[in-house]
């Protein structure tokens, strides 16, 4: 009988060490699921997964006791474009890329290079402007965390946005009562100019231009190469709308808040090197996009009259945009002044000198 029973305490401290030591090594591994709206041919996201993904989990292997284990969520497989704030902020996703451009009620100051157009084609600075107007503005940040109940970790610039279409054209009565493709705030653009503006998703984009529902996008090269629009928009217009730092990679906040001290460290770290990566490859690449396009269909650059044409065609919308978001409490005003005045700062002078007041 007593060896009956030293047998049983012997197995359940076998056993109690054996379910202490699983779930010691299971508390080691860290599952974060990390997603966007747009796939991975989109230079942002594609950066997420193929750069920032393994930095992290390289570095937490490596520098830390633990091991990331990253469940992946692109092209809207788990959270679409418009549900990406929603998705962080519910922890449906831990870390999600997003454009503002489809936060227009949430997020709409955060597109205030946007209600700039014709600005710096250059990522690089564009970035460079964005980091100024957040450091002197901290509203831009705090957002995140004050209503969204979640962390900004990075800032995404685009390359410069052009035109692509399924037809040639040279001056912008050409395009009037066309429907031309772009998201948020950048359909301004078009409609000051006459033209008919669609809200689009580069998740449809190929089947929009191939169906006729519309004959256009607002585009930057990078997407009109990867997503192969150029099958069906074989004219690209250089335009220069200007490169526009309008999507951030956000974490939520309670997860935030429980990950260890080392892995958070590595994982802001690396979000502010993927910020300056995505910068710097969109500039590097802009220009072999061009190139892949010049071989496939048919690029022109706009002509200077009828770009300053379309750039005078927006020089009040600036102060119309500005205007609206001030009476809803938010600083537009100051926000848009401190971009103008950060883009003179790095050498850039703009077609037409927006006045905010």
């Amino acid at each position: 009988m007593m060896k009956s029973k030293n047998w049983v305490v012997t197995f359940a401290l076998v056993l109690a060490f054996v379910v202490t030591t699983t779930a010691s090594a299971s508390a080691d591994k860290i599952k974060l699921r990390i997603g966007s709206g747009h796939p991975t041919g989109v230079v942002y996201a594609g950066l997420m997964q193929n750069y920032f993904q393994p930095m992290v989990a390289d570095r937490v292997a490596a520098e830390t006791d633990h091991e990331i284990q990253w469940i992946e969520g692109y092209s809207g497989s788990i959270v679409k474009n418009t549900e990406v704030l929603e998705g962080v902020q519910n922890g449906i996703v831990d870390i999600g890329g997003m454009c503002y451009c489809f936060e227009p009620s949430n997020l709409p100051l955060h597109a205030f290079q946007v209600m700039l157009p014709f600005g710096t084609m250059n990522p690089i600075t564009s970035l460079r402007i964005a980091q100024k107007v957040y450091a002197q503005e901290p509203y831009l940040t705090d957002v995140f965390e004050d209503k969204f109940d979640q962390v900004l970790l990075a800032r995404i610039t685009d390359q410069g946005y052009n035109l692509g279409t399924t037809f040639p054209w040279t001056d912008l009565s050409e395009l009037e009562g066309e429907k031309i493709a772009g998201a948020g705030l950048n359909l301004n653009w078009l409609e000051y100019a006459g033209i008919t503006p669609v809200q689009g998703t580069l998740t449809e984009a190929y089947t929009g231009l191939a169906t006729n529902l519309y004959e256009g996008w607002v585009m930057f090269p990078s997407a009109w190469v990867n997503l192969k629009l150029y099958e069906h928009g074989d004219h690209y217009t250089l335009i220069g709308f200007g490169a526009m730092t309008w999507h951030g990679l956000t974490i939520n906040k309670d997860t935030h808040d429980r990950l260890p001290e080392d892995v958070l460290q590595i994982i802001k770290e690396s979000a502010l090197e993927y910020e300056e990566k995505v910068g710097i490859f969109n500039h590097k690449q802009y220009p072999e996009y061009l190139n892949t396009l010049e071989e496939e269909i048919t690029v022109t650059e706009l002509s200077a009259e009828v770009r300053a044409a379309w750039a005078e065609s927006l020089r009040d919308w600036p102060q119309s945009v500005a205007t609206d978001l001030e009476s809803k409490g938010l600083p537009a005003i100051k926000v848009l002044n401190l971009a103008l005045d950060a883009a003179e700062s790095q050498g850039y002078k703009w077609p037409v000198r927006y006045e905010v007041k």
